[in-house]
């Protein structure tokens, strides 16, 4: 299989796997989402990073303790119901956080199967994304828990897996003075608000 070098040499009407990415070696970040081509948003805001790097150590303390793993994104995530060969895997998705602790999902090139815990910080051109399509990815692909995290809004949205579907546990808004939130998964899980959209 040919090596692509410019992501103009790929042809967007068509379907591609994981094997196919693997031979990939431009600069721009892209996802596979069931084999279609989404093309990341340029580096994210000023605001996102923030906001990603203190939740990141939030969550990184108490999952340290838990033994658990957590990655930022660029970090693939190959999603497949059943797991496949590289030929057969057509999601590949970056999550800004995942959280893992089923650890032999995790291999040299990433992770293989479903987080079980996915936060994502959206932004107005991500945020369609974020609601539909990943969400329905991560749904349907057994992610436990997901997080809609909106800097410009400073609100969280939190989602949990009941039976086989997501339902909203609420948004979560420093403006209506919400500043603790806990998780469903992980129940003594505590983010502070505050210290997640500080300045």
């Amino acid at each position: 299989m040919s090596k692509i070098t410019d992501f103009s040499q790929l042809d967007l009407r068509k379907q591609y796997t994981y094997a196919d990415y693997l031979t990939w070696t431009f600069d721009e970040r892209i996802e596979l989402i069931k084999g279609w081509i989404h093309k990341m948003s340029p580096a994210p805001k000023r605001k996102h990073q923030e906001v990603s790097l203190n939740l990141t150590l939030v969550l990184a303390s108490y999952f340290k303790k838990c033994g658990c793993k957590i990655y930022e994104a660029p970090f693939d995530v190959r999603l497949k119901k059943n797991k496949g060969s590289d030929s057969e895997v057509n999601t590949v998705v970056q999550p800004d956080i995942s959280i893992f602790c089923d650890l032999s999902k995790l291999d040299d090139r990433g992770a293989i199967d479903a987080p079980d815990l996915v936060v994502e910080i959206t932004s107005d051109s991500t945020m369609k994304k974020d609601y539909n399509e990943k969400f329905n990815l991560y749904e349907e692909n057994g992610v436990q828990e997901y997080w809609i995290v909106n800097p410009d809004s400073k609100s969280m949205e939190i989602f949990s897996k009941v039976g086989m579907q997501f339902e909203s546990v609420g948004v979560f808004n420093i403006n209506e003075g919400i500043t603790e939130v806990n998780s469903v998964l992980f129940p003594d899980l505590q983010v502070n608000l505050l210290s997640v959209f500080k300045d």
